[in-house]
């Protein structure tokens, strides 16, 4: 889990913009009304969008809090402090505003436990997730596609979209573990649009 570090390059968008301007969580007996209400709720949220604090992916037994975070010493991405959170790149837009939100959770077993994002592999396209926010707005998100990265690789296009529509990006690792480098061998990214 230490080595859930994401190359520098994914944050180059940002970068730029800026010089030019782990388990999871059961879910509650309330989760029927909770994905009802979603339902309705799915448009985007009058601005401006709530703090994400929870986020919710029932196919995969998902329902964790959000951690915010930003760039790590390296210049990456940041990562959540636990292994059985997501964290929200708050450098970035808020699920439900226009643009690309960026989150991150661990993957792989520590102390004989396992992380939030262990089966996010398991997403597919029409599959549903949920942000709740602190203005208790809930926020519905339906998945588009996935795609694996080296480690190295030019992923400007997560954290960055040019079509004016709302996006929640999903980032965690994969792969093989290399212990010399300490991080796993690829980067998995679910992309969802609102």
């Amino acid at each position: 889990l230490t080595g859930f570090v994401l190359s520098a390059i994914f944050l180059f968008y940002f970068i730029l913009k800026d010089s030019t301007q782990s388990g999871s969580a059961s879910l509650t007996a309330n989760s029927t009304a909770f994905y009802e209400q979603a339902e309705v709720n799915s448009w985007l949220p009058a601005s401006p969008v709530g703090r994400p604090m929870r986020l919710k992916i029932p196919g995969i037994n998902v329902d964790v809090v959000v951690e915010y975070v930003g760039l790590a010493p390296d210049g990456a991405m940041d990562v959540p402090k636990g292994q059985d959170a997501a964290a929200w790149f708050e450098l970035g837009p808020r699920p439900g505003e226009n643009g690309s939100a960026v989150m991150a959770g661990h993957y792989g077993w520590k102390n004989g436990k396992g992380s939030v994002f262990d089966d996010l592999y398991k997403l597919r396209g029409g599959d549903k997730l949920y942000i709740e926010d602190d203005e208790g707005a809930i926020i519905s998100f339906v998945v588009r596609e996935s795609r694996r990265y080296d480690p190295k690789a030019d992923a400007s296009d997560v954290f960055g979209s040019n079509d004016g529509k709302p996006h929640l990006n999903l980032i965690t690792c994969e792969g093989a573990w290399d212990k010399a480098s300490k991080t796993y061998s690829e980067r998995l990214v679910i992309f969802t649009d609102l």
